[in-house]
């Protein structure tokens, strides 16, 4: 073997060894993961479809749905880190390709009587030899945090959504819970003229006409913040398909023509690769070790490569077949001596970081599936609830019939008629505040299962 090349290897060889020794190996995330979610029931698994508002059945949500999608300012911003990230990611790809730049002079020159002209071109290349992997572990920094911004996104849209949903149907309950104190309204009033006639035919008291009105007054007391939380909502709504208040308005009027569409997970290991939350704390994590691989190398000797041209000539024109050629090569070895432990700090910075985000990628799991876990027992509750409620407002109907037939008849006191009252307007109300927990506990899971996100 010739003697140059001989050398060439015993430098090499040993670099390429150690730059394999700088890379790091990303930990496990030791998190155990049960084979099924303890509240998951029999049901086969039933993953988020990428449209799975289209499951309650109103095209009025779709329509908003949609403006949500173009229009939500979180999501823009979302977008906007991920062009950012985008362009770290050719700014750091761009350190493993050689630099290259070009120059040209011209000038004029007098002196004994005499004017001279010159001209000048150039040519450099620099070049740092990646010998330990620094700048290719920069790279691959900069793609694990362009993934992680991407899954931001993701999970910055699913936020969005299931957000615009849960507020929609808030809207509509209010709207609801309106009409329901509306009617409300109606019957205490309605009784409210029966006592009054009692009172002229000397069958009821003062007392009872006062109690009446007590009631109406009190139904009354309730429109004014109703409807306050009606304009809210729509205000809220406007702020989350980014558009002012003026522009948007919803036609909804109530939550029974909704549907509640099904959904049921799979494995607990599958919601891990559904919740774009997961794998951007996976993504994060994956950049800082890179991010050590890197700070590691910054203790290490660099060897930067180099060459310069140059021509020049009196004529420009001439610059082809000039009069003086210059040309240059460089190789450069520069190994930090003393730098008060500013490097080994880096790396203790970014082993720390590395640290932190694995306790958050642990963290993000365990909330994965504590979320599904919740959502699945608020929608079952809630269904049940709902039912319930349901049963209760209508026999509380029929008892607030019957006790106001027998207030005519003058076979009951005011008293058991102001208590039927009070039980069918708490049963009106809490059947609507039921129904919205089951809506929202709907969308709750949609959340939880990542949204229909793939």
């Amino acid at each position: 073997m010739p003697a140059p090349l001989a050398r060439a290897l015993f430098l090499v060889v040993p670099l390429a060894l150690a730059a394999c020794a700088t890379a790091s190996n990303a930990p496990a995330p030791g998190v155990p993961i049960a084979e099924r979610f303890r509240h998951a029931g029999q049901t086969p698994p039933q993953w988020p479809d990428p449209l799975w508002w289209q499951g309650f059945g109103s095209r009025e949500l779709d329509r908003l749905m949609t403006a949500a999608t173009n229009g939500n300012l979180d999501l823009a911003a979302a977008q906007a880190r991920i062009r950012q990230a985008d362009a770290s990611l050719r700014i750091a790809g761009a350190s493993l390709l050689p630099e290259i730049s070009a120059g040209g002079s011209g000038g004029r020159s007098a002196g004994n009587g005499r004017t001279r002209n010159s001209y000048g071109a150039s040519l450099s290349a620099s070049y740092e030899v990646d010998l330990w992997g620094g700048n290719a572990a920069s790279r691959r920094a900069a793609e694990r945090t362009l993934e992680a911004y991407r899954f931001d996104a993701a999970a910055t849209g699913i936020s969005a959504l299931a957000s615009l949903a849960n507020t929609y149907f808030a809207l509509l309950a209010d709207r609801e819970q309106l009409r329901v104190q509306t009617e409300n309204l109606e019957a205490a009033r309605r009784i409210l003229t029966v006592i009054r006639q009692q009172v002229a035919a000397g069958t009821a008291t003062g007392l009872d006409l006062a109690q009446q009105e007590t009631v109406v007054a009190q139904q009354e007391a309730a429109l004014p913040a109703l409807r306050q939380a009606i304009d809210q909502g729509v205000t809220a709504i406007a702020l989350l398909i980014g558009q002012p208040p003026q522009a948007v308005s919803v036609a909804g009027d109530g939550l029974a023509g909704l549907s509640i569409p099904t959904a049921s997970p799979g494995q607990p290991a599958e919601l891990l690769a559904r919740r774009p939350d997961v794998r951007a704390a996976e993504a994060n994590l994956a950049a800082a070790q890179a991010d050590i691989d890197v700070a590691r190398t910054a203790l290490l000797p660099s060897l930067t490569l180099s060459a310069e041209a140059g021509i020049s000539g009196a004529v420009l024109g001439t610059l082809l077949r000039p009069e003086q050629q210059v040309w240059s090569l460089l190789a450069s070895v520069t190994q930090s001596v003393f730098d008060g432990g500013r490097r080994r700090g880096q790396v203790q910075l970014s082993e720390a970081q590395a640290e932190e985000l694995l306790v958050s990628y642990r963290a993000a799991i365990l909330t994965a599936l504590g979320d599904v876990e919740d959502a699945l027992v608020a929608l079952r509750e809630t269904t049940q609830q709902e039912r319930l409620r349901g049963e209760a407002a209508s026999r509380a109907a029929r008892a607030a019939e019957i006790a106001e037939a027998q207030l005519r008849l003058g076979t009951i006191n005011l008293i058991t008629l102001l208590n039927t009252q009070q039980t069918l307007f708490s049963a009106r109300n809490a059947l609507v505040e039921a129904r919205l927990a089951r809506l929202q506990a709907a969308t709750g899971l949609f959340r939880a299962l990542g949204g229909g996100w793939r």
